[in-house]
């Protein structure tokens, strides 16, 4: 099948420019805080898209895979149209203005952002896939809910996440006001601000809202607008982009002429891909030669052949919001998340792929999320040699083997290939019990990398 390559110049383009708004998102935001708090809920009062999708979902009502929906934001050109009602949202598919429907307003609303929400689960089971998705988030929401005490285990051990990942946009969102009296939203007001003292969000706004009546959504439009900037990147680079999700999209039954490449989903770092580009997966997987029976990492190289962002179908795409690359690749490797964690881009062009990493790490002192019978044991105790640990490099979660640890410096065996490159953050965990715990962060000074011949 012969795909044009398409013909766009990226010094020209940019991410607040109707031409890209239109059909792509330019940021990331996640939503983060305990399970129940109403995350999923807060998603679809923005964009209308349910992002529970999964069987075992619905049963269990949670968050279990990441989530993902993208919203338009409008506002108002009439500048006596009253705030935040100024301020509308709609799903991905929405158009680039439309009639103000505001009484005797006669403004039209103008859109002004297009961003992407990861939505992660609160469960501490799944504190890994949370992880995950705040590699490629630019701002959070943290969602307390107002029915409970603050803070709940999962609402400390998220805030811990982003704080490691350099997150430094974040509101926090008093959720569930309609469940509780005033005086009791009072209450659990100072207890997220106490909570909040020494935090990233000690200066943030605290938005009392009601995701599932969708009370004050326009003042939490509004802010991301007005307080959430874009974040500056660059265009012109070689594309680098997360893969957070893959999959096929073949359904059963299909004629062969029907079948589809494999797609891979995330977010574009730097540069820009455009239908047509060769792609090149790092660090693809691991196969074992059927003469010697060893393993060996095969990189997974095929053609861009379409771009989509939700239902818009795209011929090139920025860096910011999750975007799916339809591709050559046989779906049976793409199929159930296969290839997520892996590095998409331009041929020879990605960073190395390591197998050992040197890092600069740094502990917290106790641990987050703990339920009051475990906080007697709760202090994080020093790095040990041969002791497995659980990191966190961009979207790629995998167990690692301490092989050395100096002062603040350890090196790392890691059970899997990755790609990454030096002065890159990680998240690192160690199991409690049945459970894995945040239990610091470090920083990839140097590594071993995997020679990968003419693979």
């Amino acid at each position: 099948m012969a795909t044009t390559t398409i013909t766009v110049d990226p010094a020209t383009l940019s991410p607040t420019s109707l031409e890209v708004m239109a059909n792509q998102a330019t940021i990331n935001i996640g939503t983060i805080g305990h399970v129940a708090h109403g995350k999923s809920t807060l998603v679809r009062a923005i964009s209308g898209v349910q992002t529970i999708r999964f069987k075992k979902e619905h049963e269990r009502n949670i968050t279990i895979k990441l989530g993902y929906a993208n919203a338009k934001i409008y506002k108002c050109d009439n500048e006596e149209c009253p705030r935040p009602g100024c301020y509308e949202s709609k799903g991905s598919a929405g158009p680039v203005e439309y009639s103000c429907k505001r009484s005797g307003c006669g403004g039209t609303m103008k859109l002004v952002r297009h961003i992407s929400f990861v939505d992660c689960p609160g469960h501490d089971v799944y504190m890994m896939t949370m992880l995950s998705g705040a590699a490629v988030m630019d701002a959070a929401m943290l969602l307390v809910a107002a029915n409970e005490p603050c803070p709940q285990p999962q609402t400390s051990e998220h805030l811990a996440a982003v704080e490691i990942m350099k997150l430094k946009n974040i509101i926090v969102l008093q959720n569930k006001v309609d469940r509780i009296k005033q005086d009791e939203a009072l209450v659990n007001y100072e207890q997220i601000k106490k909570f909040s003292k020494s935090t990233i969000v000690e200066n943030a706004p605290i938005i009392p809202i009601s995701a599932q009546l969708k009370v004050n959504i326009d003042a939490v439009i509004e802010y991301v607008y007005k307080h959430i900037p874009i974040p500056v990147r660059d265009f012109t680079a070689d594309p680098h982009l997360i893969v957070i999700r893959s999959f096929d999209i073949n359904k059963p039954g299909y004629e062969v002429d029907d079948l589809r490449g494999g797609v891979v989903g995330g977010s574009i770092l730097r540069g820009v891909l455009k239908v047509g580009d060769e792609m090149e997966l790092r660090p693809g997987r691991l196969v074992q030669d059927p003469v010697t029976s060893r393993v060996k990492l095969v990189l997974l190289r095929s053609r861009i052949m379409s771009l989509h962002a939700e239902d818009n179908n795209m011929q090139f795409a920025v860096p910011g919001g999750l975007i799916g690359v339809g591709s050559l690749l046989d779906p049976a490797l793409t199929r159930q998340d296969l290839l997520a964690g892996n590095v998409l881009g331009h041929p020879g062009k990605l960073p190395k792929v390591y197998t050992e990493l040197e890092v600069n790490y740094f502990l917290l002192r106790q641990l987050l999320g703990m339920q009051k019978d475990e906080k007697k044991q709760s202090k994080v105790a020093k790095l040990t040699k041969n002791e497995l640990v659980m990191v966190a490099i961009g979207s790629f979660v995998i167990g690692a083997r301490v092989t050395g640890v100096k002062a603040d410096l350890a090196k790392l065996a890691l059970y899997k290939p990755t790609c990454a490159e030096p002065g890159e953050k990680i998240a690192m965990s160690r199991r409690y019990g049945m459970r894995w715990r945040l239990i610091g962060w470090a920083s990839i000074v140097k590594g071993k990398a995997y020679d990968l011949g003419d693979d």
